[in-house]
């Protein structure tokens, strides 16, 4: 008997049925399970994680769980260090600390959620129109964003803020003009990979209409970068609206946030 003979008699073929042979037999998983289960498998992201939940509950509860609100002023409780009726000690006028920093937290958060949710609408609209329909179009678009690019953001913000009036509204208006333009352009470059692949191809010569390759195509395999991006958005528009409120631009007191 030869080694071959001896190997094949270890080995007998699967009892199943034909068609059946190259069926999966795992349960398949979501791209939402599977991210799922990639983070709980990283303990430093699980620890981030719930710094991050814990700090978002105190953002939308604290100011409430204290004993005071965050702008009431007791001129006789200045500068207090913390103790059982301040939590976190006084400011300047009296105002108790722990309320002005959940509540500030609270703020920025807002503004920086909803400036980068601005960005990302307009960011991946622009990017996908401008990769897909390419040439002039393509053209006229990027020399748009290159001029934008070329301004200083923090410049514009600046100039805008002095004009129109401080406030919430305002920031985020102030924050979206130009901060779309990174996220506009790490859609293009991505779409302009995608648009050359073979299932648009495909979707094209089904005469699929442009809107629907945008958002049933091209747009959920660009799903990754956006993400990210919006990631790294969201701190820095938080640190924008703090450096504001810092420099007496942004938020007013006796409103709070991060920079006030």
């Amino acid at each position: 008997m030869t080694q071959m003979d001896n190997v094949d008699a270890l080995f007998k073929p699967a009892a199943a049925k034909p068609d059946e042979r190259e069926k999966i037999a795992g349960k398949s998983l979501t791209a939402f399970q599977d991210s799922w289960r990639r983070l709980r498998q990283n303990k430093a992201a699980i620890v981030s994680l719930v710094i991050l939940v814990i700090m978002l509950l105190l953002a939308i509860v604290g100011p409430w769980i204290g004993h005071h609100d965050y702008y009431s002023t007791d001129y006789n409780a200045v500068y207090q260090k913390p103790n059982a009726d301040h939590w976190f000690g006084t400011d300047k006028f009296g105002r108790d600390q722990w309320a002005r920093v959940w509540q500030g937290t609270r703020v920025s958060l807002l503004i920086a959620v909803l400036a980068a949710a601005l960005d990302l609408v307009i960011g991946v609209a622009y990017g996908a129109i401008s990769a897909l329909f390419g040439g002039r179009v393509d053209n006229v678009m990027q020399r748009i964003v290159e001029i934008l690019t070329g301004i200083p953001s923090l410049i514009i913000i600046i100039l805008l803020m002095m004009v129109m009036k401080p406030g919430i509204v305002t920031i985020m208006v102030a924050m979206s003009i130009t901060g779309w333009v990174n996220m506009a352009r790490l859609v293009r470059a991505h779409i302009m990979k995608l648009k050359s692949q073979e299932f648009v191809l495909a979707a094209r010569t089904l005469g699929t209409s442009t809107g629907r390759i945008i958002t049933k195509h091209l747009i959920p395999n660009t799903i990754g970068i956006i993400v990210i991006n919006t990631m790294f958005t969201i701190p820095s528009a938080i640190f924008t609206e703090a450096f504001l409120s810092f420099i007496g631009l942004g938020l007013q007191s006796p409103m709070s946030s991060l920079g006030v």
